[in-house]
């Protein structure tokens, strides 16, 4: 039921405030520097999917790489063509996406609870710390979750009781199509989560009406004729595709700890937490809003609800775990925040404004101490600029946080959540451009920069018993890999003339060159060094080094 009383709010204002979002959001995304492993990761395969123009098999540093689908490294690639070769480019479909997420729970919860709604989940879903987070640093998550929650969007607007029969094929058709990005995004969850969370629904509340309006056969049609076309030509060119990619990616991946990526159960909860923030202490209250949701068609409320709670227990029992796996979560966790925000008096949220104060504010008291976390890996020139970049975001949010609450005292809700929500994304946003610092230490953009004179363009480059994700991507070009396997395992399987297994391999090549560049490190310079292999160091920080053929 939608609430006619809304808000008023000058639509220059509104404008102005979407624009300054933006401009936040957007503005940050080539401030940083790629760093291993994924950013690294997926920047090198479109990149290279650009220069090599094949648009069927992605390779990884010129290895055949089959673990995710196709869509983002077709995005990757086309930003690449369009804003050119930097850090921008390559965040831009996670910042992107991310940005659409928000546009998609504002419109949506504007339609099922009206304007008030949407604007607060608009401003929950841009401030809400995983959303901005993971919408600025380039993984295969921000992009899968925007598909995910456009399909759990258009599911919800399509099965209204005040949908007509038209929009209810528009919104089913665009249910199809997101489900179908969202599995040329990462795969069979494209379609997992959603029929899961449709069958539990369906179970729990023992409705089984919208079955029938799923409009089944145009929607697989546009699903397949979406995804079938790559899955074909990729597996017409390459015999073991679909062996590798539907079994080992998805059934080991999930049931076998093959990955490394293991976790308790609450595994998750910390990621939770903090990533809902500034709106954690609102979890209670919001999910006991969506299991109260009695409605006698679609209970918006337990639909949302559902979904979330699959997700994570579906994650948690997972053999193979990343932070970022949860991220589908948030976006409907910002719907059920819109519907509670909308209806909420602005005293009850005073209190709600303690937590992530406090906790922002510990983090500014730590700033004089941040010498203290030093290490030989990251030492106090890495350490403390990280820090001053905190301790900016937590005086931002602070004073954020004080305007809300000096907001909430005049009864002005929508200003107090606006307040925290733009507090929030500047908070984190300065947080993440802090990482800079650090993030050095797990990139090789100073790396290539340094060492740019050695890089003629015929000259041979090594990557030796390590493997930085992001060297290939700065040096441009790939690099020949030594004694290093890790997930090249079924490229260099394929084709074991684009790598060296052994060191003596690379020994030997090495002397034979007239000139030739490594990345390496202490251990392995060592033990070459030991050989008598002639080196030149070119590079060095606490965690590797790059040497040159004298």
């Amino acid at each position: 039921m939608q609430n006619t009383k809304a808000t008023v709010v000058p639509r220059a204002l509104g404008i102005a405030l979407w624009l300054l979002f933006a401009l936040i959001w957007f503005g940050s995304l080539g401030y940083r520097g790629l760093i291993h492993a994924d950013e690294g990761r997926y920047a090198t395969i479109s990149l290279f999917m650009l220069h090599s123009g094949d648009w069927i098999t992605p390779r990884l540093n010129g290895l055949l790489y089959f673990e995710k689908p196709i869509l983002q490294y077709w995005a990757g690639a086309a930003s690449f063509a369009v804003f050119g070769v930097n850090e921008f480019a390559a965040r831009f479909w996670p910042g992107l996406t991310g940005f659409l997420s928000v546009v998609a729970v504002s419109l949506t919860a504007r339609r099922l609870w009206g304007v008030d709604a949407g604007r607060h989940a608009a401003l929950a879903a841009g401030g809400m710390v995983w959303i901005v987070s993971n919408s600025h640093f380039l993984s295969l998550d921000m992009g899968v979750s925007f598909f995910l929650t456009v399909a759990l969007c258009g599911f919800l607007l399509a099965q209204r009781e005040e949908a007509g029969r038209e929009e209810t094929r528009r919104a089913m058709w665009l249910t199809w199509a997101a489900m179908a990005g969202a599995t040329l995004s990462k795969g069979l969850i494209g379609l997992l989560i959603p029929g899961a969370t449709l069958v539990l629904y369906s179970l729990v509340n023992w409705q089984w009406a919208f079955w029938k309006r799923m409009h089944w056969l145009s929607g697989l049609a546009l699903f397949f004729a979406l995804t079938a076309p790559w899955f074909v030509l990729v597996s017409e060119r390459n015999q073991d595709f679909a062996h590798f990619f539907f079994i080992r990616e998805h059934f080991e991946r999930f049931l076998t700890t093959e990955h490394k990526r293991t976790g308790a159960p609450w595994y998750f909860v910390p990621y939770l937490i903090l990533g809902l923030l500034p709106w954690t202490t609102l979890l209670p209250r919001i999910v006991n809003g969506a299991w109260s949701d009695r409605a006698a068609g679609l209970r918006v409320g337990r639909m949302l609800l559902i979904w979330c709670v699959f997700i994570f227990a579906f994650f948690s029992k997972s053999s193979s775990k990343l932070p970022s796996y949860i991220l589908p979560m948030f976006p409907a966790l910002a719907l059920l925040l819109a519907h509670s925000l909308s209806r909420m008096a602005p005293n009850e949220l005073k209190k709600h404004i303690v937590a992530p104060a406090l906790l922002w504010l510990a983090l500014l008291a730590a700033w004089p101490f941040a010498g203290r976390f030093a290490s030989a890996d990251s030492p106090p020139d890495v350490i403390i600029p990280f820090a001053r970049f905190i301790a900016a975001g937590a005086a931002v949010f602070l004073i954020g946080a004080v305007s809300a609450w000096r907001a909430l005292g005049r009864g002005r809700m929508l200003a107090a959540v606006a307040a925290l929500s733009f507090a929030s994304l500047a908070a984190v946003t300065l947080a993440a451009c802090g990482h800079d610092s650090y993030g050095r230490l797990k990139g090789s953009r100073e790396i290539v920069a340094q060492i740019r004179p050695y890089l003629a363009a015929d000259t041979p480059v090594y990557s030796v018993r390590y493997y930085d994700q992001t060297f290939p991507y700065y040096v441009g070009r790939p690099v020949t890999l030594v004694d290093f396997v890790d997930e090249f395992e079924f490229g260099e399987g394929q084709e074991p003339q684009r790598w060296m297994p052994r060191i003596e391999q690379f020994s030997s090549a090495w002397r034979a060159a007239p000139k030739a560049v490594a990345m390496l490190t202490d251990d392995t310079y060592s033990l070459l060094q030991r050989q008598g292999l002639p080196m030149k160091v070119i590079y060095r920080d606490p965690r590797r080094m790059v040497v040159a053929k004298p």
